[in-house]
C-alpha cells in the first residue's frame, strides 16, 4: 500500500530544484536584458554562463528523478516531468525570441 511519503510532490527536492533552476534562468535572462538590452555582444558575458550552467545542471537532476519516480507513482512522475519541461521551456523561450 503507498503512503504520502512515496507519492511524488514539490517536497520532493529532485522535483523542486529543476523548477527553481529554471526560474533563476529566466530571471537572470531577464535582468540581462533590462539591464544591456538585447545585444550581440562577441563575449557572452557572465549571464550567459550563468544561464547555460543552470540549464545544463538540470539535466542530471531530472534524470535522477525519472529514474526514482516513474517506477514508483508514474502518472504523478510524468505530470511532473512535464511541469519540469514546460519551465526549462520558458526559460529558453527569451533566448530563443530575441536571439541572444
Amino acid at each position: 500500500m503507498k503512503t504520502p511519503a512515496d507519492s511524488v510532490s514539490l517536497r520532493q527536492p529532485s522535483a523542486m530544484i529543476p523548477l527553481l533552476m529554471s526560474a533563476a534562468a529566466l530571471l537572470t535572462v531577464l535582468a540581462a536584458v533590462v539591464a544591456d538590452g538585447p545585444t550581440h555582444a562577441t563575449d557572452e558575458g557572465a549571464a550567459a554562463h550563468v544561464f547555460q550552467l543552470l540549464i545544463a545542471g538540470q539535466v542530471p537532476i531530472v534524470a535522477f528523478f525519472a529514474i526514482k519516480w516513474l517506477p514508483r507513482d508514474p502518472p504523478r512522475a510524468l505530470r511532473m516531468l512535464g511541469a519540469q519541461l514546460l519551465a526549462g521551456a520558458l526559460a529558453l523561450l527569451p533566448v530563443a525570441l530575441l536571439g541572444l
